[in-house]
């Protein structure tokens, strides 16, 4: 199929899926459209068999091996981080330095121990053919919450300020550690000696450390621009070049490109309230509509591509035990790796104690697509049984974490909310 034709395709499901939803169904607009984009997918897929009409299912099939890949790591992260930090303000980063940085770096590395250890456990039991350091690489794949999820998903249910941040701001930060992890497992996977020239500690500061430098030289130098100029659309084409041209110099010089965007919105936000206070307020609100649409936009593509690509699955031997084993591992490694952080997370926001504080978090941990993009990159170094394993599962827990969590996660946070008296 062409990419014009698959991306009319794509644009007429976000078009129809969310105007069903948002007249019928009206629950958060990303989880209908995965919600309804994946029953779609089965639906087809029911009668490709049932019709035996090869025209269905090559069509199911061409939407399916979309390379979402590529389209997020090569394509369009960098804008859809920037869109999500670019509103996010230093002054309440810093407030929050220590709960964020615990959570983005501890959890996340705790939380990928203990997912690929419990995978390892299962797939003994089972008799899977999964080694430690291909379950560990798994475990980087599933720990990172995703913060596509996070800014599009539970900042509409009414979060505590504080707390909404923190989720974010965790979801933000830690898709790069995460990256990290993973070139560090995957060099595992992939070296004979079960080492990596670097180890762990070696590529998280690589990766982080350049990206910093990386994406305040680059934003700095942009800016200057972005300040004299008085043309608007301009403006909007700056802050384009600025993530753009961060995201691709930290690719090119190995470094985390998913955490130099991030760095790239809240340095361009911050730089914005002090030197474009003058700024005329068309420009501004232009500046963030511009963001806010390009957000959702590429959000509900992305949405639209993983419930189709959901449905893969049911293709899977044992997929009910495997998907299963897969959403249960990510729950327990995610209580388990933040009961550990919340020893030294320091004051937990929002007046919730440690209990309430470790089943929001974990029931709010959602995954996306960063988790499938990173499946997916496995292929060439997986056979390709355990790489249908790994894949499988990841959509598996993707698609839980999106429709069931975030569907409930409204209610669990009243319920666990009840008695929390919430100061600003």
């Amino acid at each position: 199929m062409d990419t014009l034709y698959l991306f009319v395709g794509v644009i007429a499901l976000v078009c129809v899926l969310g105007f069903f939803n948002e007249k019928v169904t009206k629950i958060t607009y990303e989880i209908g459209l995965m919600l309804f984009a994946s029953i779609l997918g089965i639906v087809l897929l029911i009668g490709t068999a049932v019709f035996n009409n090869t025209d269905i299912g090559n069509t199911l099939k061409e939407f399916q091996e979309f390379d979402i890949h590529d389209f997020l790591m090569h394509g369009v992260l960098c804008f859809m981080l920037f869109a999500g930090s670019c509103h996010m303000k230093l002054k309440d980063f810093k407030e929050m330095a220590r709960q964020i940085t615990v959570l983005s770096f501890v959890c996340t590395l705790l939380g990928a121990v203990f997912y690929g250890l419990l995978i390892y456990g299962a797939s003994y039991l089972f008799g899977a053919p999964l080694t430690l350091p291909v379950c560990l690489m798994f475990g980087s794949i599933i720990a990172p919450t995703d913060p596509i999820a996070a800014t599009g998903i539970l900042s509409k249910f009414g979060l505590p300020r504080k707390t909404s941040f923190l989720i974010q701001g965790e979801s933000l930060f830690n898709d790069g550690v995460g990256v990290a992890l993973f070139v560090c497992f995957s060099g595992m996977v992939k070296a004979s000696s079960g080492s990596s020239d670097e180890g762990i500690v070696g590529v998280m500061l690589r990766e982080i450390l350049g990206a910093l430098a990386v994406a305040i030289v680059v934003t700095v130098l942009c800016f200057l621009m972005y300040r004299f100029s008085k043309h608007p659309h301009l403006k909007i084409f700056i802050s384009l070049l600025t993530v753009s041209l961060s995201y691709g110099l930290c690719e090119a010089l190995h470094f985390s490109g998913a955490i130099a965007s991030v760095i790239c919105g809240i340095l361009f936000s911050e730089l914005r309230s002090r030197y474009c206070e003058s700024e005329d307020h068309a420009q501004a609100e232009l500046f963030d509509s511009f963001w806010e649409t390009l957000d959702v936009f590429l959000n509900s593509i992305l949405y639209v591509i993983l419930g189709l690509s959901f449905v893969s699955i049911l293709r899977m031997e044992y997929v009910l035990l495997l998907s299963v084993t897969a959403i249960v591992a990510n729950l327990i490694a995610r209580v388990g790796s933040l009961s550990i952080s919340s020893l030294i997370i320091g004051k937990i926001p929002d007046g919730f104690s440690k209990g309430g504080f470790i089943a929001l978090f974990t029931w709010g941990g959602l995954r996306g697509g960063l988790s499938v993009a990173l499946a997916m990159s496995t292929k060439d170094l997986l056979s390709p049984e355990v790489y249908n394993v790994i894949l499988g599962c990841t959509y598996a827990v993707v698609f839980f974490t999106t429709v069931v969590q975030g569907l409930t996660m409204q209610p669990v946070y009243k319920r666990i909310s009840k008695n929390v008296t919430v100061t600003e």
